[in-house]
């Protein structure tokens, strides 16, 4: 389904050409290898503003290493709360350092130590490296805290798109072992549903539309499909039925995103069991357009809300 240019917000009728070129990418395979090389040259940048660190950490699934970037506020000596923060790109492509400005968002916000996992992503290896990589993150902030100078008594964790999901995914696993107490969760648009069952599933807008997200879905389910074995709720979230437990959330999405119907389900799902939500869809917005189009009062607007979101969450749950 396309949409068409009257069903944009009044701010984003003209799409910048960045996001004419990574739609373009994004709805062919050989997009996603390109795109996959090219945040290969972004690991290791380092983020002016902030203090940066880089550490392996071992799996506990019989993985490689797991890199790491740690950010903290400069001149800070006091232990802060710890952000898990998991990075976007359908789980084929992305790197924590793609994230930067997000990072600095937060940070100056509310201070605290951000970790961002460079979790294997489905070019590598499908379903569950991702999700195994990310939760072994989480239970390692759990029990190291200490050496990065941070409080792991109450956990926060964020993503954005795949790296929503992957929140949502990690944050249901730990509701299930309690092994972690989150003290709130940032799913942002998250990618959470395969079936692609719903109307907004259809839809061919900017950034990332149908194509790419069945492109995004078959690598990141490949091993599942091809042993015909069932997708478990850790692979799509969305596929869960049971809300009871959850942490407070904070989420938006955008009205032309082709994630808009299944984020809006996982809401009421949170909703309907009580759990403390806030959330904001931001009609006539295509998938990432706060961070494509930065200047726009549209993705002020969704930044501020965000931002805002999190440092009320912040002030009540830490």
């Amino acid at each position: 389904m396309k949409i068409t240019k009257d069903k944009f917000h009044t701010d984003l009728k003209s799409v910048p050409f960045a996001a004419k070129v990574i739609t373009f990418l994004m709805s062919k395979k050989f997009g996603f290898k390109l795109a996959n090389r090219a945040f290969k040259l972004t690991e290791g940048k380092i983020t002016k503003g902030l203090v940066n660190e880089k550490l392996s950490i071992k799996s506990n699934h019989g993985g490689p290493d797991i890199r790491l970037r740690i950010y903290k506020p400069e001149n800070n000596s006091d232990k802060l709360p710890v952000m898990l923060y998991l990075h976007g790109g359908g789980y084929a492509v992305g790197s924590p350092e793609q994230s930067e400005d997000i990072f600095k968002g937060f940070i100056a916000k509310r201070p605290c130590v951000i970790v961002a996992p460079g979790y294997r992503n489905s070019q590598t290896k499908p379903y569950p490296a991702a999700f195994n990589d990310c939760y072994d993150t989480l239970l390692w902030i759990r029990d190291k805290a200490t050496t990065i100078n941070a409080n792991a008594k109450q956990l926060m964790v964020a993503g954005h798109s795949a790296g929503g999901g992957l929140t949502a995914a990690v944050t249901l696993k730990t509701r299930d072992t309690k092994a972690v107490n989150i003290a709130f969760q940032m799913p942002i648009y998250p990618m959470i549903d395969d079936r692609h069952q719903y109307e907004s599933s259809q839809f061919e807008s900017p950034v990332w539309g149908k194509a790419a997200n069945h492109i995004g879905w078959e690598w990141y389910l490949k091993d599942l499909h091809e042993q015909n074995l069932d997708i478990p709720t850790y692979a799509a979230p969305a596929r869960n039925t049971d809300y009871s437990g959850f942490p407070p959330t904070v989420t938006f999405v955008g009205g032309i995103d082709p994630f808009r119907d299944e984020t809006i389900a996982y809401v009421e799902g949170l909703k309907q069991a009580n759990v403390p939500v806030k959330f904001k869809l931001f009609e006539g917005c295509y998938h990432g357009f706060e961070m494509i189009d930065t200047k726009k009062q549209v993705s002020k607007d969704a930044m501020n809300f965000l931002y805002d979101s999190y440092a009320a969450y912040y002030d009540k749950y830490i």
